[in-house]
């Protein structure tokens, strides 16, 4: 009996690619065009770089990166091995990115302390740390030889409970960040509402949302379509005409 791909799946991995181009347009957009929102008068040269920095390396680094590498499963042609490689390697890569997005926040002149206050500094240290907790699981268990089958078996439904949760956490936590930058440059800077970077920036929010509920359906959608399921469908279709 054939299979095919279910085509509700293809087109959430289409939506999925469309909307992280569109997030890392717009984060760049807002990074790269807006640095005067990231530059105080108490901040050099440097501590811009670190501070445009972070939300490039959280976003497209550790969201984009995060969120391709659950739906490698998905599409990614290839034996299970294989596909075990390179998300075990995206995830990687992501974490990196995400030790050294928050690793920027910790340089320059306040330092580490003035930079801890807020629920999203909170809220990003701990999808970090389970998100580092989340990759060595996923090494030990699916990856080294030596685990044995049935931890694996075990294993297998939290991982991906905690894999979907961290993710899903990275985005509140980013949404927080945004929420925050925003507030702030509304009230000490005097921004209007309805300026360019505010629609920017709720327009980036706004993406991010919509990303992360594609690629979530998306990884927990079925993955094939039988032909026999199609073709029982469409002789129902026919006798309810």
């Amino acid at each position: 009996m054939g299979t095919v791909y279910s085509p509700s799946l293809l087109a959430l991995l289409f939506l999925a690619r469309v909307a992280g181009l569109a997030v890392a347009v717009l984060v760049l957009i807002w990074a790269l065009a807006f640095k005067s929102s990231f530059l105080t008068p108490s901040l050099s040269q440097q501590d811009l770089l670190y501070a445009v920095l972070h939300p490039l390396l959280m976003v497209i680094g550790f969201i984009l990166l995060s969120g391709e590498a659950i739906l490698v499963h998905r599409w990614l042609p290839g034996s299970r091995g294989f596909k075990k490689l390179v998300h075990l390697w995206l995830q990687g890569v992501a974490l990196g990115c995400g030790i050294f997005g928050i690793w920027t926040r910790f340089q320059g002149k306040d330092g580490v302390v003035a930079n801890f206050f807020s629920l999203h500094s909170w809220m990003g240290l701990v999808c970090v740390s389970l998100f580092a907790a989340q990759w060595v699981i996923g090494f030990l268990n699916f990856w080294h030889r030596g685990e044995g089958r049935r931890v694996r078996i075990r294993v297998l439904p939290w991982h991906v409970f905690l894999g979907l949760y961290t993710y899903a956490l990275a985005i509140a936590t980013a949404e927080t960040g945004l929420l925050e930058k925003v507030t702030f440059l509304q009230t000490m800077r005097n921004v209007s509402k309805h300026s360019t970077e505010a629609m920017v920036v709720n327009a980036l929010g706004l993406v991010l949302a919509l990303l992360s509920a594609f690629v979530i359906l998306a990884a927990v959608s079925p993955k094939y379509q039988t032909i026999q399921t199609k073709l029982l469908y469409s002789d129902t279709t026919t006798f309810s005409s």
